[in-house]
C-alpha cells in the first residue's frame, strides 16, 4: 500500500512540486494550503507522515505542529510524524522544530532523492517503533523473560550491522550492570540499566552499512549521519510507554562530562546517570574490542585512557568505579574474545 503523505505549504507551486516527487515514488500526496485544513481533516482522517512548511500565514508550522497534537490527543488518535521544510537558514527554526517533536528538518531547495529518502526512512522507523512497542507489550504480558530474550536479539541484530565487532551491546549492557550494582542501585534498578544498555545502539539501524563498515577515515557528510543515531535511537523507543528510561541510553550515551559530546551538549548531572553509566561502559568496550583499523587495546593503556578521561569524557564517580573492575580483572578476562586471545 502506497504511504499516504499529507503536504502543507501556502506555496502552490511548492506543493505542486513535492506532490510530483512523492508520487514518482509511489506515494499518495495529499495537498493542503494551511494549518487550518489541516486540523479540519485530522478530524476525520489520518495519514502516515506530514510534510509541513515552517513559514505560513494566519497558522504558522510551529502553531500548526502545536495545534495538531491537541487535536490528536483529544480525539485519541496516534501522533502523525511531521517533518518540517523551510527555505531559512536558521538554527532557532530547526531547534524549535525538534524541540517540537518534529521527526525531521529539511530545507528548501531539496534534492527529490533525498526528500524521497527522508520521508521513507521516517516512516520506516515509526513502523519499526510500532512494531516494538506491540511486541514489548505482547511479550511482557507473558514473561519478563521472554522480553528480555527479544531485546538481546534485536541487540544481537544490530551489532550484527558492524562485520568487526561480536556482542558489543550485551557486553556494554553487562559492564552497565555491573558498574550499577557497585554503585549501590537496587536489583530492579540494575535489571532496567542491563535493558537499557542492550539498546543503546539502536539507532544505528537507521545508519547504511557501508558506514558503519567504512575502513578509512569518515568523511564530513558519513560522520554527521553516525551521530545521528542517538536521535534516531530515542525516536524508535520513545514510544514503549512501560519503560520510558529506555531512550536515556540510546539518546545520550555520547555525551561527555565536560558538555563537548552530543546530541544535545549535556554536561555533568544534566546527564542521566543510566547514561553516564552507559558511557563508560560503552567506551571500555570500544577499546578492549577489535576494530577495522586495530586490535583491542591493552589493559593498562585502556585504564590508562579511562583515568586520562576522568571529569572530561566521563563521570568521574562512574570512570571510579570501571577502573576499580579493571583493576580487579587481574588476567584481561573483562573483553571481547577474538583470535589468539586466551
Amino acid at each position: 500500500m502506497a504511504y499516504k503523505i499529507v503536504v502543507v505549504d501556502d506555496d502552490p507551486a511548492m506543493i505542486a512540486a513535492i506532490r510530483n516527487i512523492l508520487i514518482s515514488a509511489d506515494m499518495k500526496a495529499i495537498p493542503m494550503t494551511s494549518g487550518r485544513v489541516l486540523l479540519d481533516f485530522i478530524k476525520m482522517q489520518t495519514a502516515d507522515l506530514i510534510l509541513l512548511d515552517v513559514v505560513m500565514p494566519e497558522m504558522d508550522g510551529f502553531e500548526t505542529l502545536t495545534a495538531l497534537r491537541q487535536k490528536e490527543k483529544e480525539l485519541g488518535k496516534r501522533e502523525i510524524p511531521v517533518i518540517f521544510l523551510t527555505a531559512e537558514d536558521n538554527r532557532y527554526i530547526e531547534t524549535k522544530a525538534l524541540e517540537l517533536g518534529a521527526m525531521d528538518f529539511i530545507k528548501k531547495p531539496f534534492v527529490p532523492e533525498i526528500l524521497t529518502l527522508r520521508v521513507s526512512r521516517c516512516i520506516e522507523l515509526i513502523r519499526l517503533q510500532n512494531e516494538l512497542q506491540k511486541e514489548v507489550k505482547r511479550k511482557t504480558r507473558e514473561n519478563e523473560q521472554l522480553f528480555l530474550g527479544i531485546v538481546e536479539s534485536l541487540a544481537a541484530a544490530i551489532d550484527a550491522k558492524d562485520t568487526y565487532t561480536n556482542g558489543h551491546s550485551v557486553r556494554v549492557a553487562e559492564y552497565s550492570k555491573e558498574i550499577a550494582k557497585r554503585a549501590g542501585y537496587d536489583e530492579d534498578m540494575q535489571q532496567r540499566i542491563f535493558i537499557t544498555g542492550l539498546l543503546h545502539d539502536v539507532g544505528k539501524i537507521g545508519v547504511p552499512d557501508a558506514i558503519i563498515n567504512k575502513e578509512g577515515k569518515l568523511d564530513d557528510i558519513e560522520y554527521s549521519i553516525i551521530k545521528s543515531h542517538p536521535e534516531k535511537g530515542s525516536t524508535i523507543l520513545r514510544n514503549i510507554k512501560e519503560m520510558p528510561e529506555l531512550t536515556i541510553g540510546a539518546r545520550w550515551h555520547h555525551e561527555r562530562y565536560d558538555g563537548k559530546g552530543y546530541p544535545e551538549g549535556l554536561a555533568g548531572d544534566k546527564i542521566p546517570e543510566e547514561a553516564r553509566i552507559i558511557a563508560v561502559a560503552d567506551s571500555y568496550d570500544a577499546m578492549t574490542s577489535n576494530r577495522s583499523y586495530r586490535r583491542g587495546m591493552p589493559q593498562e593503556k585502556v585504564r590508562a585512557e579511562i583515568e586520562k578521561g576522568k571529569g572530561t569524557q566521563f563521570d568521574p564517580y562512574f570512570a571510579d568505579i570501571m577502573l576499580q573492575m579493571i583493576d580487579e580483572d587481574k588476567n584481561y578476562e573483562m573483553r571481547e574474545k577474538g583470535d589468539g586471545d586466551a
